[in-house]
Parts: C-alpha cells; structure tokens; sequence
C-alpha cells in the first residue's frame, strides 16, 4: 500500500513457537480436572474431558489430542507453550484464560467461550469453529489460518497483529473492536454482522472493500441511487 509517496507495510504477527519436550501420558485420567490443578509436560490423546472442572488450571508443554471439552470449565486456565490438535466440544468455558504460546489445530468446537481472555502468539490452523465468543478479550500476535468460523463475536475485543489467511468469516461482529495492523485480506470470504466502522486499523483488499461499500454505506447513513 502507498500512501504519500511512501510504502505502508502492516506488520506480521509472531507465530508461536512451540517445542514440546518428551512427554508423558496423563495416569489420572479417571479423576479427571481438577481446579487450580498444575498439569506440566502431559499428552492427553482422545480422553473425554466433558464436564470437568479445571478452572485456574495451568498447562505447560502440554499435548491435547482429539479430546472431548464438551460442556469443560476452564475458565481463568493458563495454557502455555501447547498444541491442542483435533479437539471437539461445545460450550467450553475458557473465560478469562491467558493463552501464550499455543497451537490450536483442525478444532470442531461449538459455543466456546473465550471472553475477556489474553491470546498472545497462538496459532488457529484448520477446522471449524460456530458461536467463538471473544468479547472484550485482548488478541495479540494471532493467526487464523485455514479455518471457518461462523458467528464469532469479537465485540469490545482488542486486536494487534492479527491475521486472517484462507479463512471464512460468516456474520462477524467486530463491534466496539479496536484494531492495529489487523490483516484481513486473506479472508476468502467474509460476512460482518455488526461493527464495520471498527475497521479502522485493518488493512483489507481493493475487492474487499467493493463487497462491503454497502454496509459501509448503510453505516454512514448513505443512500445509493442508480
């Protein structure tokens, strides 16, 4: 982008970088969570954590795979330097959760509460994500990639360096957003519900922004007359 003569660039997010050291398997898989519980260097590999409650839980160099969070309470959890891959569930509770560091991969969740939470370096690659409710949360050095989500409310949320590739955004709502270098012109198809005037900080495409002239519009009080 040139403006002024001069070449604007938008700046990248940091990727986690994540290097799982040798790991364990979880021996307390029938007690389940356990809250403020300290889980360090476990993989968990398809255990069905519905229903637990692992509130102010922390995880360290952790291995999440193909488990079920249905119904999971983890809100104010700490995950750190993590991969959660294939993991399925609806309605998990991460409220206020401080992600850093964490790899979320070809995920099937529904409902997932995420509002008020801290995401710095995580990486959302592949899968399909309905209802992601990051209200008020503070996204920072965060990448979308591959993935669906349908209905994501980042309503009052705060977002620097994040980026959107080969994603679908279906009836977002980026209400009372605030956005710095937010790269949104890898979005392959993208439906805002609410909260286009909190685009201010994003950078989109010259087609990008033919496809949202109407809402644009109807947000400035325009009327468009042949």
């Amino acid at each position: 982008m040139v403006r002024n003569g001069r070449q604007e660039t938008v700046k990248a997010a940091r990727r986690p970088e994540v290097r799982l050291p040798e790991l364990s398997g979880w021996e307390d898989v029938g007690s389940g969570l356990e809250p403020d519980g300290d889980y360090d260097g476990l993989e968990l590999v398809e255990v069905d954590l519905g229903g637990g409650d692992g509130r102010g839980a922390r995880f360290m160099d952790c291995a999440l795979r193909r488990c079920v969070l249905d119904e999971t309470g983890l809100a104010k959890a700490r995950i750190l330097d993590s991969v959660l891959d294939g993991v399925r569930g609806v309605g998990t509770d991460l409220s206020g959760a401080s992600l850093r560091d964490v790899e979320l991969l070809d995920a099937r969740l529904g409902g997932v509460q995420l509002h008020g939470a801290v995401l710095e370096r995580v990486l959302v690659r592949g899968g399909k994500i309905d209802y992601l409710n990051l209200r008020t949360a503070r996204l920072k050095d965060v990448v979308f990639e591959g993935c669906v989500l349908v209905e994501p409310d980042f309503g009052g949320a705060v977002l620097e360096r994040v980026e959107f590739r080969d994603c679908e955004l279906r009836g977002v709502d980026f209400t009372g957003a605030r956005m710095a270098d937010v790269d949104l012109r890898g979005v392959r198809a993208m439906e805002i519900a609410r909260g286009v005037e909190a685009l201010a900080g994003a950078v989109i495409s010259a087609g990008q922004l033919f496809e949202l002239a109407p809402a644009m519009a109807a947000q400035l009080g325009l009327r468009v007359l042949a």
